[in-house]
This record gives structure tokens, sequence and C-alpha cells, in this order.
């Protein structure tokens, strides 16, 4: 009693070492995925345990290949102590408590003991079924000790019994994990590692119908010499079965090795004495030396089936071959309704946005044909949408953003909006004010010949290029030329600063009816991809954040950067200049008839006093 009471406390010691861990974890996450590449790899060895047998025809005998034997138990023991760590793992791995799962998430429960009493009460038992070793003890101990290294009649039962015994409750408990899927959420987050997966869980179909296909034909062999040596005279000859084995004498062997009816168990055509049915090809398998020879044929054989769902078998009247049959007709069914559903909707979701693409055209084709818009304007149209769906992919940024947490939302826009730090405007405010101008930027795009600004018409908004070429076209005019990180409609600012005040009680007045009309036309010269800030919004900004943008170091940022206010300040220079230069021009005019108005009055004084003193 004081003997177990101190292993457990070692135990307590040495799990006291590990901490509890949270499921959702980067670490648990890469062990999960390493975790199931390790069962893919463990429910495929188990299968070829069946290869180790094989037939010398010439001696009428079954063998047992014993170094790929120790091969195989070598690569299943670690597996095994790969799948021995995953246990221990779930005695300090958190759960969520079924019972808090009706609100949200669900509590974490990261209590040790609670964690151990929820995993012995759930699949530790049939996880420890599973990780015992029972073909290795077979192959290294039991055969070897008490059946013997020629015994390969009695390991091929002892071995058939063990694999099978063991592989169904592994295939119970590392199917869901390969479906991609466990108690803590998606294992593999990518689509195409998920179409790996199911493509290899139809290999694995594959390999375990082709390697039972191979041990029932070895099995139906073994039948049939076995009726050969009960129909014949030779004593002992079921002993000779067993390749290396027999109690009789040389000259038993050798009439064992002569016998017709043991050499017509390798004749597998029509007018053979014993009928193998779906099994006719597995006989002369067995006879290969090769095993990989015997392993591929069977991998063919098994993909066959499934793929033609057994269409080409035509089994004997033996009742387990039928059998057989019916179970690789319901799996290849089975098959085709999960996993070949599975990868063709995910080659379907490979091609879902160009059928959506190719949907959307034919929409909008119907709606101007019913509506009979023009030639030109129908081209139009579709060179939008060329653009449009080559820019944005078909997917909704918006929507996408929209259910995301607010800081990730703000990051995000932050990284969408970094060529906003082209604008010496923007360079001049805090992240708050650009959060707020941030939030409320669109994405809009327009195509060559577009015009988003005409003359005469309202400003209704401010355009932030990203990527494109635009011309600015005055009314006089002259054109200025706008491309990458250039602010069209930038005016809308100003006005909005300008034509409205704050009253007494901080709110702000609003001028009904007053609205900027544009004096030149913004025309793009090529494909211009935007972020466009409506006048609503840009009208909430301005309210919020309006002492930072009245400050003069702010207003001159705008004027200086802007193309709009250096055309018009050129243009007020310009017209400065004129006046000036006219006004200096009759200034300059009329101080000539200035002069010579004087000149002209001077002259007739001057002739009047000569008379009077002549």
């Amino acid at each position: 009693m004081l003997h177990n009471v101190g292993w457990k406390k070692k135990i307590e010691q040495i799990l006291a070492y590990i901490p509890i861990m949270n499921p959702h974890a980067k670490v648990v996450q890469q062990w999960n995925q390493f975790f199931v590449i390790s069962c893919l790899i463990a429910i495929f060895i188990d299968p070829l345990f069946f290869f180790l047998l094989s037939v010398q025809q010439d001696h009428k005998c079954i063998v047992l290949n014993w170094s790929f034997a120790t091969a195989l138990a070598v690569v299943r023991s670690v597996t095994d102590a790969i799948y021995f760590l995953h246990m221990l793992l779930q005695f300090r791995l958190a759960y969520v408590a079924p019972e808090s799962r009706v609100v949200g998430a669900g509590d974490l429960v990261d209590e040790p003991r609670k964690v151990a009493v929820h995993y012995l009460r759930g699949y530790f038992l049939l996880d420890f079924f599973v990780v015992l070793p029972l073909p290795q003890v077979m192959i290294l101990l039991v055969i070897p000790k008490y059946v013997g290294l020629s015994g390969a009649n009695y390991a091929k039962n002892l071995l058939r019994a063990t694999v099978l015994l063991q592989y169904v409750p592994r295939i119970i408990r590392f199917v869901p994990l390969l479906d991609g899927q466990s108690a803590n959420g998606f294992i593999f987050e990518s689509a195409w590692a998920n179409f790996v997966i199911n493509l290899l869980m139809f290999v694995l179909a594959g390999h375990v119908v082709g390697s039972c296909w191979y041990l029932f034909g070895l099995q139906r062999v073994n039948q049939c010499l076995r009726d050969a040596c009960s129909s014949s005279t030779i004593p002992y000859c079921d002993t000779f079965i067993d390749c290396g084995g027999g109690s009789g004498s040389v000259l038993f062997r050798q009439q064992w090795f002569n016998d017709s009816d043991a050499a017509a168990c390798f004749n597998t055509g029509n007018d053979a004495p014993f009928q193998y049915g779906i099994y006719q090809q597995a006989v002369l398998l067995t006879t290969e030396d090769s095993a990989v020879k015997r392993y591929i044929y069977s991998l063919f054989w098994g993909f066959q089936q499934i793929s033609t769902l057994a269409g080409n078998l035509v089994p004997s009247y033996f009742v387990w071959e039928v059998l057989f049959t019916m179970a690789i007709i319901g799996l290849g069914l089975l098959l085709f309704a999960l996993l070949i559903g599975n990868m063709q909707n995910f080659l379907q979701a490979l091609g879902r946005r160009r059928l959506e693409m190719q949907l959307r055209r034919r929409d909008v084709e119907k709606w101007m044909s019913h509506r009979r818009l023009p030639v030109d304007l129908r081209r139009r149209v579709r060179r939008a949408e060329r653009f449009t769906w080559a820019a944005t992919q078909g997917v909704n940024e918006e929507e996408l953003l929209s259910n995301l947490p607010e800081d990730i939302q703000r990051d995000i826009r932050r990284h969408f909006f970094r060529f906003l730090n082209k604008v010496r405007l923007f360079t001049l405010m805090d992240w708050p004010i650009l959060d707020a101008i941030c939030d409320k930027l669109r994405q809009n795009l327009y195509i060559s010949g577009s015009d988003i600004l005409y003359q005469g018409g309202p400003v209704d908004k401010m355009v932030f290029i990203v990527r494109g070429k635009l011309e600015s076209i005055s009314a006089d005019g002259s054109k200025a030329p706008l491309h990458d990180g250039d602010v069209c409609g930038e005016e809308l600012l100003t006005w909005y600063l300008e034509h409205s005040s704050v009253n007494r009680d901080s709110g702000k007045i609003k001028f009904n009816g007053m609205r900027l009309v544009a004096i030149r036309t913004v025309t793009c010269s090529t494909n211009v991809e935007a972020f466009v800030l409506r006048a609503s919004d840009l009208e909430e900004v301005t309210s919020q954040f309006a002492r930072f943008l009245r400050n003069p170091r702010v207003q001159g940022a705008i004027r200086y950067e802007s193309p709009y206010w250096r055309t018009i300040a050129a243009t007020r220079i310009q017209v400065a200049w004129r006046y000036r230069k006219r006004r200096l021009k009759r200034a300059e005019k009329s101080k000539l008839n200035e002069e010579s108005y004087s000149s002209y009055s001077i002259m007739p004084h001057d002739s009047y006093r000569r008379g009077q003193r002549g």
C-alpha cells in the first residue's frame, strides 16, 4: 500500500512540472498537426503486416519475412510512443466545460484534477487499448518463443487476429482527427491541407482493401493446400505447409513438393479444381518474392475496386468472399458520398469566384438588354464590371471587416491606408483623427474616361487616389495632372470649415440648402483605384475635429499641397498681375494726359503775356 502511495506522489510531482496548457495555444495546435500525421502513418503501417507472409510455389508452403517484420515492429513502436505522449498531454490539457457552452465559447477548465478525471472518463480506455504494442509483442516475443521462427501459418493467424483486433478501434479514434477537426477546433486551417488529408484517406481506403484482399487470397491458398493435404496420403503433410517446418522425413517432403493436388492450387483457370473467385489474381501474387511488388499491385487492386464499386468482381459461392465484396461496394459508396464529395466541394470552391463572376456578368447583360442601354454605355458598364472584379476578386471587404473585433478592424484600416502618409495634410494629424477618417473611407473604382467631378456639378466627396492617373481641367482650360497620393475634392474640407459656425451650446450650426459647386472637371486618364470620403462623413469629421482643422498650419498644408488650390492661387495671381498691369498702364496713361494738358494750358498764357509787353 505504501509502495502505491509513493508511486502516486512521484507521478504527481512529475506532472506538477508540466503546466496546464491552453488547447488553443500555438504549441498545442502544432503538436496536433504532427500527431495527425503520425496517426496517418500508424494506420498505414498496420495493414503492411499482412505482406510479411508469402507463398513458395515450388515448396507448396507459406513463409514469413522476419527482417521485414522487425522493421515494421520498430516503426510501429515509434508511432505508439508518439501516441503515448499524446495521451500524457491529455492529462495537462485544459478543456471547455460542456455546461458552459450555452453562451459564447464556454469556460476553460484548467484545474489539474478535473482535467485528469475528464480524460479518464472519456477516451482513456480506448486510447490505452489502441496504444498497446500487440503486434510487436507477437513478432518479437510470442511467435519466436512459442511458435518458432518457421511457424508461418500460426504466425499468420496470430498477426491477423492482433492487427484486426486493434485496427478497428484505431480507425474509430483516428478518422475524426484525419477529418481535420478536434474537440478544440480545426487542426488544419488551410483548405489545401484538408484537401490533401481527404485524398490520403481515399488512398488509405485503397490501401486497407488491397491489403485485406492479399491476406484473404493467401488464406484461400492456405485452405486449398490443406484440402490437398487431407485428400492425399502423405504423412505429416499439414506441417509442410509451413516452410521450414514439418516433422516427416525428406522423402515425405519431396512427395509433398510433387503432389499434383497441391500444384493445382496455383492453377487459376476456369477448369481449376479450387475456385478462388475474386482472389484469382492474388494467388500468383502471393508467390512473388518482392514485398514491394506485392504491395503495389494490391494497392492498385484496392483503388480499382473502390473506384468502380467492385463492378468487375464475380465472387465464388464462398460466404466470406461474398461478404468481402459487399463490404467493398459499401465502402466505395461511403467514400464517394463523403470523401469524394468533400474533394469536389473543395475543387468547386476554387472556381466559385469565377462562377460568381460569370453569373454576375450574365445578370448585367440581361439587365442592360432589358433597359435597352445604348452600345457605348453598355461597353462602359462591361469595362467597369471587369475592372471592379479584377480589383476586389468578388470579396466584399466591408462585410468581411464588420465581423472582426474593433481593434483588428482599426489595424487593418491603418494597413490599408498607409498611402495617406504621402499626403502632407495627414502627416500633421494624430492617430485619433486618422482613425476617424479611415473609418469613413470607402473603396471606389473608376474606369478610364470617367468624370469624378464635372464643372457646375456638386462636390459631394473627397477622393484619395491609390493607383491611377487623373487630369484636372479648370474653367479657363488649364490642366493639372493628378496621380498616386493626390487628393481630389479637397476644397470640400475647406468649404465645410468656412460655412459652419458654433453656437453658444457648442453645437454646430448647419446652413441648409448650401452646397459647393465644382469649378473644374476631373477626368480619369487611366483606370483609377481610390478611397472616397463622402460629404456627410466629412461633415461629421470636421465637426468632431474642427479646432484642429482650423489650425493655420493645417489650413496652410491644405492649400499648399492641393493642386486645386494651387491652380486657384495661380489664377488669382495672374488676375491680380493683369489688374496691376492695367492699373499701372492706366496710371501711366493718365499721367501722360495730365502732362500734355498742363503743357497745352501754359502755352496760351505765355503768348498773352508777351502780347501785353509788346
